[in-house]
């Protein structure tokens, strides 16, 4: 069964890493050099925390159901 999940990526201006969270996952974050290798992580993450979900005989959350919207406000300071 193939599972898909968002993955929010951030660059870390301090550390200069790019940290990726799954936001579906709660806890389920990591990190890469480039964004190319953050996606990757987050893919072996994501393997893993199901994985534990499984051996624990817990429930596997999915994004069913789920909707995403970008919103543009504008801020005046």
């Amino acid at each position: 069964m193939a599972l898909k999940y968002r993955v929010i990526i951030k660059k870390d201006p301090e550390e200069g890493v790019y940290i990726a969270s799954v936001p579906t996952l709660p806890g389920c974050n990591t990190f890469g050099n480039s964004v190319e290798e953050a996606v990757e992580m987050a893919k072996e993450a994501i393997e893993v925390y199901i994985e534990t979900l499984q051996d624990l005989g817990k429930e596997i959350p999915t994004e069913e159901g789920t909707f995403e919207y970008t919103v543009v406000v504008e801020a005046h300071a």
